[in-house]
């Protein structure tokens, strides 16, 4: 039998909340699996296991294993299956040692595109703006906002999550510029959008901007007041990529500049905000706690998929959530 260990920084906590009881009784039922989570402390403890160990099961938490430590101890390591969503900090040692690395990042977007679709239509209505006016004038407050018809839409990086929102979007009669120079032109129609090659152009014709880059180094703080300052009067800025890729002090700069401007925040660098940032008090900013992502529910998706692909894997099936060198190197 095909013997799998399930490896995380914690002995209690993310593997059995993600791999909960009908999930692992799956895994126990069709693999030998080592008795208990494995530590990254604990390679010494398990070698003899080790030593025959085919598979990982993983999720958030998975730790970093040097290149040393896997050709030391997983010799017949074929593949890690990460039920969670970015394998950055971990898949490049697995890679260089021929090690298969399965995440379900994809499988992750989903929910993110689906909070983003919701929060994009909220947006054009103006309901973040009308929660913090007296009843009596919201109606006339919500005139200045272009509703879901006839609206643009900005989507900075169309990586799974932006091209997931851009689908979602075909449902309503709107524009969707899109900047990411990655993104191939020829797609425009079948994602029913025009990519743009200028982010400026993205602030300034969008009444509701989404980023959705990635989170590597090129990218941290590159979108700075030169583009915040450009957004319109009524328009809203959403960000479920990540926090680092903000300059948190020129948003400031713009919102408050132009107080009819709104953020809805779900990330932010750091996370959670500082308690002395200006975010927690500001009214025309909504922070949500990184929620956008898989939760509740959500999370099986991933764990029955990985326990799927990881039957692909033993099987030499041709795989559907494998992450090879080219795709982690624009992976968030």
């Amino acid at each position: 039998m095909t013997k799998a260990v399930f490896m995380n920084v914690k002995k209690e906590g993310e593997i059995q909340r993600v791999y909960n009881a009908p999930r692992m009784k799956k895994i126990l039922e069709t693999y030998e699996v080592y008795p208990e989570v494995l530590l990254p402390t604990e390679l010494e403890k398990a070698k003899d296991f080790l030593a025959e160990t085919e598979l990982i099961f993983s999720t958030w938490g998975m730790p970093r294993i040097s290149e040393e430590d896997i050709k030391t101890y997983f010799p017949k390591l074929k593949a890690v299956m990460y039920a969670a969503g970015s394998v950055k900090h971990f898949a490049t040692q697995m890679l260089n040692c021929g090690v298969k690395v399965c995440s379900a990042v994809s499988l992750n977007a989903i929910p993110v595109a689906e909070y983003v679709f919701a929060q994009i239509t909220l947006a054009n209505k103006g309901l973040w703006g009308l929660l913090n006016r007296p009843v009596d004038e919201r109606g006339a407050y919500s005139d200045n906002f272009p509703c879901n018809y006839g609206a643009t839409v900005g989507l900075i990086g169309m990586g799974n999550i932006g091209r997931m929102v851009a689908k979602k979007l075909q449902a309503l009669e709107i524009e969707v510029l899109v900047y990411d120079p990655y993104f191939d032109k020829s797609l425009e129609k079948e994602y029913r959008v025009t990519k743009v090659e200028n982010l400026k152009e993205i602030f300034e014709r969008a009444d509701v901007i989404s980023n959705h880059l990635p989170d590597i180094p090129e990218l941290f703080g590159i979108l700075t007041k030169e583009y915040f300052s450009l957004m319109k009067p009524y328009a809203t800025f959403i960000n479920t990529g990540r926090g680092r890729e903000v300059v948190e002090e020129d948003l400031i700069a713009a919102l408050t500049e132009v107080p009819t401007r709104t953020a809805v925040l779900d990330v932010t660098f750091p996370e959670p905000t500082t308690p002395d940032s200006p975010f927690r008090t500001m009214p025309n900013v909504i922070l949500t706690p990184h929620i956008a992502g898989s939760k509740g529910g959500e999370i099986y998706r991933m764990a029955d998929q990985m326990i799927e692909e990881a039957e692909r894997v033993i099987s030499g099936e041709p795989l559907k959530y494998e992450v090879d060198a080219a795709t982690l190197a624009r992976m968030a």
